[in-house]
């Protein structure tokens, strides 16, 4: 084992991974970052084709993984996917990274609209939501960690102009997070959450072509790592930003 604790291992536990979907978003990267580090990871995309596909990939390299399609927005469905997930282990999750999430320009508030402003709620805030309230009983047994992605476009002096609805949401994930961290400190579940400006996915490079100053996807995945592992303890209720 590498005595380089910023490259903390996994072995032995379990990580689950929402809005693994598409080949070239941030999920991926996500994924393989745990899977490589020893941990026997869950995929939890919209679609279960698209999520069994990244899967697949990372068992050809001898890694664990399983794949489920659940529609995040569910509570009901992802509680009961939890419960299954958690059974193998022992009723243990170690880690649950919440990466599902979408963007889409919402406009000037005063011609935008409602339904793009509640779409872009459910599927960043409402997603996150449904997961973390169905893994806490899991993540309380393992004493495990929360990862949340939110925006640097919510933090002060974040550019939120045309942008009301992905920005309102993700001001909702840092609420979330920080709720989680206070209220589950007793329980031994730590909460934090990413911040980063635009990341080098393929959606984003199809929209804004290659010119942009992005956060690589691997750079997400190791903060998503090193918030989850023991090398930060002592670390909870904090927005990290990615720039």
């Amino acid at each position: 084992m590498s005595d380089d604790r910023l490259a903390a291992r996994f072995d032995g536990q379990v990580a689950v991974v929402t809005g693994v979907g598409r080949s070239g978003q941030v999920g991926e990267a996500v994924a393989l970052e745990f899977a490589r580090r020893g941990a026997t990871l869950a995929l939890i995309g919209h679609s279960a084709e698209q999520a069994e596909d990244r899967a697949a990939a990372l068992r050809a390299e001898g890694l664990q993984v399983s794949a489920y399609g659940c529609d995040l927005t569910d509570a009901q469905a992802i509680t009961d996917l939890a419960h299954r997930i958690a059974t193998p282990s022992s009723g243990r999750i170690h880690v649950l990274a919440n990466v599902a999430g979408g963007f889409t320009m919402s406009g000037p508030v005063a011609d935008s609209e409602p339904t793009v402003f509640a779409r872009q709620v459910a599927m960043n805030l409402g997603t996150a939501y449904c997961a973390t309230r169905a893994f806490l009983p899991y993540l309380r047994a393992a004493r495990g960690a929360v990862v949340f992605v939110a925006s640097a476009s919510v933090l002060p002096g974040g550019k939120a102009a045309n942008m009301s609805a992905y920005c309102a949401a993700k001001a909702g994930v840092v609420a979330l997070m920080r709720a989680v961290a206070q209220e589950e400190r007793a329980n031994g579940v730590r909460a934090n959450a990413i911040a980063p400006t635009a990341i080098r996915t393929r959606a984003n490079l199809d929209s804004m072509g290659d010119s942009f100053p992005y956060v690589e996807r691997e750079a997400v995945a190791s903060m998503i790592a090193f918030l989850s592992s023991g090398a930060a303890a002592n670390v909870s209720g904090q927005v990290i930003e990615l720039a």
